[in-house]
């Protein structure tokens, strides 16, 4: 090894650009070197510790070289890697240059799951690139299909406006991805709701920066930039031709069946479903759109938001990385691939060590954070031969967001928190559900098994977030107390102190 141990991370976002700004404070004798595909890359500011494992943080996008200014010690490299040779521990680029590694780090993320392929009229939403793509082509769209039931097919059908939209999720209630039908059933009367705009200013959690887009770049096109932060719609301007405000139509429990275009829709005689209420029926669309239970629908635009897949595809060719079911690639409890002196972080890797049974993979922003962190403390102890115990935020799955608009006052005390096993995930039937609703204002759901809290949904002003973690960290058994545990005149918090 030489005199400077050589860390090397493959990444620009939130994982990638975590993981270099952590070993910038953490190392004393190393060279850093990040690689990012796009000019733009995702760094983290603002952040704030609600409780012992939840946290909220602003995401800043901005130009690589501003993560140069800011942290001397990280080489930021705007280039594409194009291969891996672990064994030999050396990266190939695109502009051909050999670059060695003492120890490797792998946040490349993932790209998304799209319905078609080589459909001009498909469009997927992953990246700042593709955001811009979405915002021209929707100028002129009457009618527009989302495909999808997590984070970016809702917040979409929030923030579109000027159009028709028609949601297709393969679910029984919205928000599936994140919350129970309960919730869903909750979020319903915001759908259509008129938006208020006069409250976009609330909302601090993402910037754009984006002088350096057009800038050429030697990526290439198969390879996207880094993944969409928290609330990345929500100073967009999003808006079709149209004067409405807002229009959502539903479809429930289905999936696209196939993509029709205009040729064959007339070639089939086929018969496109009315939209009850539609104001911009066509006899002509530029696509079809066949569903699993008989309707057609035409429109101007699909968007595929049905979500991502680990993207390994520069790494697998020559190595020999074990990889997960879901594509992954699997890592210890060290954040170690099977490959020696490589490590993955964030939505390219599938956690693969016996985990606390409270926590549980999602490939999310917050854990692309906590993952980026540990992996880069993971690195620096392996090169030091030194032993590092597992990170706390691994011992409970702990996330904060927001669905339509649904905040406090205070822009950073997010009102959906998820916590713990939220929607008994793996649980069998061996649990009970306690439910608090209050119509538009609150929705609290605690998971009990063996009398004690294992998971809850938090959508509200609740305060309960901090009391509800002590109680599922400690394991408390709450069997006397269930009955009152979710009352509304009982202050919980003093309860149990």
């Amino acid at each position: 090894m030489s005199e400077k141990t050589r860390y090397v991370v493959i990444g620009g976002g939130i994982a990638g650009v975590t993981a270099a700004e952590t070993l910038s404070v953490i190392t004393e004798n190393a060279t850093i070197t990040l690689f990012s595909a796009s000019p733009l890359i995702k760094t983290v500011s603002n952040l704030i510790q609600l409780t012992q494992t939840l946290e909220t943080f602003d995401v800043e996008e901005q130009s690589f070289t501003g993560l140069k200014e800011l942290n001397n010690p990280v080489q930021v490299i705007h280039t594409t890697v194009t291969s891996l040779c672990a064994k030999d521990k050396q990266l190939f680029t695109a502009d051909g240059k050999v670059i060695e590694y003492d120890k490797l780090c792998i946040c490349t993320g993932g790209k998304p799951k799209l319905i078609s392929q080589d459909n001009p009229f498909v469009i997927g939403i992953r990246d700042t690139e593709s955001v811009q793509t979405f915002q021209q082509r929707v100028k002129s769209a009457n009618r527009i299909i989302i495909v999808g039931n997590g984070g970016i097919a809702t917040e979409l059908v929030h923030e579109l406006e000027g159009c028709e939209v028609i949601w297709a999720i393969k679910d029984k209630s919205i928000a599936h991805t994140f919350v129970d039908p309960g919730a869903g059933e909750f979020f319903m009367e915001y759908v259509n709701k008129v938006k208020d705009n006069t409250q976009e200013g609330v909302s601090k959690r993402l910037k754009y920066t984006t002088e350096e887009t057009n800038r050429k770049s030697p990526v290439q096109s198969n390879v996207m930039g880094s993944a969409l932060g928290p609330d990345w719609a929500t100073r967009l301007q999003i808006h079709g031709p149209q004067e409405v405000s807002h229009r959502v139509h539903i479809e429930h429990q289905v999936e696209v069946q196939k993509m029709i275009s205009p040729e064959q829709f007339q070639q089939l005689s086929m018969t496109q479903t009315v939209l009850d209420g539609s104001v911009v029926e066509s006899s002509t669309w530029p696509v079809y759109v066949q569903l699993t239970n008989g309707k057609v629908y035409g429109c101007d635009l699909v968007v595929s938001a049905t979500g991502v897949e680990p993207f390994t595809d520069l790494f697998l060719p020559g190595n020999d990385f074990d990889v997960a079911a879901d594509g992954g690639l699997k890592v210890n409890s060290k954040m170690e691939t099977s490959e020696p002196h490589v490590y993955a972080a964030g939505d390219v890797c599938t956690a693969c060590w016996e985990y606390s049974p409270l926590w549980l993979q999602m490939r999310l922003w917050t854990q692309a954070r906590q993952m980026g962190c540990y992996a880069a403390k993971c690195m620096v102890a392996a090169a030091k031969g030194e032993e590092i115990s597992m990170d706390f935020c691994f011992e409970l799955f702990a996330h904060a967001t927001t669905f339509f608009k649904f905040k406090a006052i205070n822009f950073f005390l997010l009102l959906v928190i998820l916590l713990g096993r939220f929607n008994g995930q793996g649980l069998q039937n061996d649990y009970e559900v306690l439910l608090r609703v209050t119509k538009g204002k609150e929705y609290v759901k605690a998971i009990l098994q063996n009398g004690r809290l294992v998971g809850a949904i938090l959508i509200g002003e609740t305060d309960l977030e901090e009391t509800f973690e002590n109680l599922i960290l400690n394991g408390m058994d709450l069997t006397p107390f269930k009955e009152n545990l979710l009352e509304p005149g009982i202050d919980v918090d003093d309860f149990f102190d």
